[in-house]
């Protein structure tokens, strides 16, 4: 019954006119195919490409794997005077908030440290200098789920949202320019508010940008005096930079001062550990990375597992270990196209088969539970638990991974039916005029699904 009911909906509905679906239903216990459309055919999978980078990571790096930072300092430490230079060195964490460059200069001070003579150096060389994928929109890099990948970076909240700023536009006086706050606040980004606010009630008529190659940020648009203040996350243009200055801030919010620059380079192999930082385990930082479909992290991941395999921090060599352990997972190499770690590229492609394949062979390691804990559960309200189903399937029983990039939506992980049956899912809606549609698609095949 089910499968004449799957047919009958991609023959007939109105909304897949046009589009392209590929769905794939396996049994969670034998592996077995239920039922498959277009199962072979290759998708964009958007975020779905997180479930392949996820698995990879935690196959490669553990769950307990924790990324570190460090501070060094290069040079002769003589009453509260530093004479020589201090190095802030990233190795790629993106659990970096502003509230660990404070505690990293409270620990300065605590060593009597008041005055450094030297430079404050940030150290971005455990990655490569690449900040964007090959295959990423040009006009997504302006946007947080963009941003730059480094080794050196900050995020504005724990959301972990790695290399942006979080803006605020609230409104006030009619005819007014709105007030506009940024965090962190600094002086690397540049606000030019062109915007009004107005009396009427306007939707999406306030618009941010960032120019392409600065950090200048134009609000333009209008914003109706009753609106709630409006928040965007910006990607900023060299966050390495960024990371350094914003750890002299930091400095200088503790007292201590310095005579030098504020400059990139590496640091020297002599340099002396002052403090060092670990980052929340792999099983935890998948939770952001899944439920919240994290860009950031999944780069990051990528790189590092370069790092580990093959000494070098780059896409190209993360690459490489991905698709090798996907291998490993028995997915056909020869039948997939993988571009980045986080799916916003347009040119992975991915058959719906081969990702429910993945998900029924990830159940026997020892990782499991960690990977299924991670996905969003649909209906589910809160945000660190629903994810971006917490508004999707009420009623349902689905743990899946959402993708969404421009004519994309796709929805795979596992689900139980109405009659108890288990099941793993991939559904993959592309050469959509609307995404948004692709979402109701795969709500109402599920539903279907779920009905047995």
């Amino acid at each position: 019954m089910m499968k004449e009911k799957l047919e009958a909906y991609i023959k007939n509905d109105e909304k897949l006119k046009g589009g392209l679906i590929g769905i794939s239903i396996r049994s969670v216990s034998t592996g077995k195919v239920i039922y498959e459309h277009n199962g072979d055919i290759r998708l964009h999978p958007a975020s779905n490409m997180k479930l392949l980078t996820g698995a990879a990571a935690l196959e490669v790096l553990g769950t307990e794997y924790k990324f570190e930072t460090e501070v060094r300092t290069h040079g002769v430490i003589n009453e509260g005077k530093l004479v020589g230079d201090i190095y802030l060195i990233g190795k790629g964490d993106p659990t970096l908030l502003v509230k660990d460059f404070d505690a990293f200069a409270e620990k300065l001070k605590e060593e009597g440290i008041h005055t450094i003579t030297g430079d404050i150096v940030g150290d971005d060389t455990w990655y490569d200098d690449v900040r964007l994928s090959s295959d990423l929109v040009w006009t997504d890099e302006q946007y947080y789920y963009g941003a730059e990948v480094s080794a050196l970076t900050v995020s504005p909240n724990e959301d972990y949202d790695t290399g942006s700023v979080m803006i605020e536009v609230k409104p006030v006086a009619i005819g007014e320019k709105p007030s506009v706050e940024f965090f962190p606040n600094n002086d690397y980004i540049t606000i030019r508010n062109e915007a009004v606010t107005v009396s009427e009630v306007v939707e999406d008529e306030l618009i941010i940008e960032r120019e392409h190659g600065s950090n200048l940020i134009t609000i333009k648009g209008k914003i109706s005096y009753h609106s709630e203040s409006i928040k965007e996350w910006m990607a900023v243009w060299g966050i390495s930079e960024f990371a350094t200055i914003i750890f002299g801030q930091s400095l200088k919010n503790k007292g201590i001062t310095w005579n030098g620059e504020m400059k990139q380079g590496q640091s020297p192999k002599d340099a002396n550990l002052l403090v060092s930082r670990s980052s929340i385990s792999l099983s935890v930082l998948l939770i952001p990375l899944m439920k919240l479909s994290n860009n950031g992290i999944a780069e990051i991941l990528v790189k590092e597992m370069g790092k580990k395999i093959h000494g070098e921090g780059s896409w190209e060599k993360g690459l490489d270990v991905l698709e090798r352990e996907m291998d490993k997972f028995g997915i056909d190499r020869t039948s997939i196209g993988i571009k980045d770690g986080s799916g916003i590229s347009h040119s992975n492609l991915i058959p719906s088969n081969e990702i429910t394949h993945l998900l029924y062979e990830v159940q026997t390691k020892e990782w499991f539970h960690a990977y299924l804990h991670s996905l969003p559960i649909a209906g589910k309200e809160d945000r660190m638990i629903g994810g971006t189903l917490r508004e999707r399937m009420n009623g349902l029983l689905v743990k899946a991974k959402t993708g969404t990039i421009e004519g994309v939506s796709t929805l795979s992980g596992y689900m139980e039916t109405v009659g108890g049956d288990e099941l793993i899912i991939s559904i993959m809606v592309n050469n959509m005029l609307d995404e948004e549609t692709g979402k109701v698609i795969e709500d109402e095949l599920v539903a279907i699904i779920a009905a047995g």
